[in-house]
């Protein structure tokens, strides 16, 4: 890590909502009508509790303790336990990042594309969500070297799933951003190495190979793990394109007109401003199912640096498969952390 990096530091930056609570939900349904908005990705996955967030500040606590400090966003919902005198605690409330104008919002992407605006925000961060823990001893230059972030350049055909009626268009959106600043053959052709990185998992070196007989970009492969990002490129994005984000952020539910921070992560690739790595080889990636042994297998065997634990689309036992998966969470990070309050 530069000098520099080391002097600022590396922040985290979380987002969190508690679904339970009936005031949101109030406010959520009432915005709906207002706006007119009747089909909207509203399933219970999407917000639902698995009651492990303290094991998220845990395997930071053990597992990162270098960072410089945790922005916690939040709409202003506070878990009972959370201790917010720590001070390497900032708790962000949405009145404290996301313009006013934008407000009330129950979309992701108006969130995390006003991430730049959060006070006192390092110039390199790492965007969690909550369903992404660590379970080993990680450094500073797995997110970040000699101030790159570390990611993996990969190309992958946006696909035309009829099941999903907002996402598959938000990638589509995403890659034709980008083809706004890139063309893809020269892009290829000046940083080979970004394509073609020993190292690369084969299946997307292989993707990257048979991309070359396409002259257009067809879509983006991004690692749905914890974001390296940077707030100069969040800022350089607004400048560039000031309408398109206005819109998107005065969407208050996910919108298939969307672009989502994807984009972020892909425009510093495509620039060059990124140091190429093989990012599965330390973040697994687990949809949860009926069954979860290789998932729980993953967790107390500490098989990876970091996981993503995906709530499913589909039907689970949901209390069987929380209980599993936060007893093999405990089993690695018992001890309370100095961000749980001391009862």
């Amino acid at each position: 890590m530069r000098a520099k990096d080391k002097e600022q530091g590396i922040d985290f930056v979380i987002a969190w909502v508690d679904g339970n609570d009936p005031e949101w939900q109030e406010e959520k349904k009432n915005t709906r009508i207002q706006k007119g908005i009747f089909s909207v990705d509203d399933r219970k996955e999407r917000y639902r509790d698995w009651d492990n967030l303290h094991y998220w500040f845990r395997g930071v606590e053990k597992y990162a303790p270098w960072v410089r400090k945790i922005h916690f966003v939040t709409l202003g919902h506070i878990p009972a336990w959370l201790d917010t005198a720590n001070p390497k605690l900032n708790i962000v409330r949405h009145e404290d990042f996301i313009p006013g104008e934008f407000r009330p919002t129950f979309n992701s992407h108006t969130i995390e594309w006003n991430f730049h605006r959060i006070p006192d925000l390092s110039e390199n961060f790492v965007y969690f969500n909550d369903d992404m823990f660590l379970l080993k001893p990680i450094t500073a230059e797995a997110f970040f070297r000699n101030g790159r972030p570390v990611d993996m350049m990969a190309l992958q055909p946006d696909v035309a799933n009829a099941d999903d009626e907002v996402m598959p268009y938000i990638y589509l959106n995403n890659a034709m951003l980008l083809a706004k600043y890139f063309d893809k053959r020269d892009n290829m052709k000046k940083q080979p190495g970004a394509y073609f990185h020993i190292g690369y998992p084969p299946m997307y070196f292989f993707y990257n190979m048979l991309e070359i007989a396409f002259p257009r970009f067809t879509g983006f492969y991004t690692v749905h793990g914890p974001s390296p990002l940077k707030k100069s490129t969040y800022e350089k994005l607004w400048q560039l394109e000031p309408e398109l984000l206005e819109n998107v952020c005065r969407h208050p539910f996910r919108h298939k007109e969307d672009v989502n921070q994807y984009v972020l992560r892909e425009y510093q690739k495509l620039s060059g401003d990124f140091f190429p790595e093989n990012i599965q080889k330390f973040c697994g990636y687990y949809d949860v199912e009926e069954t979860n042994e290789k998932l729980i297998q993953t967790i107390t065997g500490h098989k990876k640096k970091m996981i993503c634990i995906n709530d499913s689309n589909h039907e689970i036992d949901f209390e069987k498969a929380k209980e599993e998966i936060n007893n093999a969470l405990d089993q690695i990070l018992p001890e309370k952390s100095e961000f749980e309050r001391k009862l």
